[in-house]
């Protein structure tokens, strides 16, 4: 009896000595290479202006910063961890201070009349479309 040994340490005693054992054996899952700390955003063309929406569920107001520079929308976003949660006696905790940035290129976008809103955890961006410049110039040849 004193050679049997639990079969969640046998485990254990597995994956110390075969590190790639599960690696080439379980089907990797994508969404679960990218950073754990980031948010969905979606863009939608709604034919005179692009609706962005971003899911931030328990981010602050003031915590997001939304800006358009030449066409690209980003957004930031900044969590901070309370004082008041530093000092908690916590079992196991899975929140905890992160930032993310995201951006999207929308040419023909207009810096006039842009509009957010924030409710739900849902943040919600307006931006008008502006009629495309012609970016080509004829020159005629003397």
């Amino acid at each position: 009896m004193a050679t049997l040994v639990p079969y969640n340490r046998l485990e254990t005693l597995r994956r110390a000595f075969d590190p790639f054992g599960d690696f080439f054996q379980e089907p990797v899952e994508l969404s679960n290479l990218s950073d754990a700390h980031t948010f969905k955003m979606n863009v939608e063309d709604k034919d005179t202006s692009y609706e962005v929406t971003a899911e931030l569920a328990g981010v602050k107001r003031e915590d997001i910063d939304v800006e358009l520079n030449e066409g690209r929308l980003s957004i930031a976003v900044t969590k901070q961890e309370s004082e008041e949660d530093k000092h908690k006696n916590y079992l196991y905790k899975e929140t905890s201070s992160w930032s993310a940035t995201r951006g999207v290129y929308l040419k023909d976008a207009a810096t006039q009349g842009l509009s957010a809103r924030l409710a739900n955890g849902v943040l919600t961006i307006t931006v008008p479309k502006q009629q495309e410049k012609a970016n080509v110039t004829k020159v005629s040849i003397d």
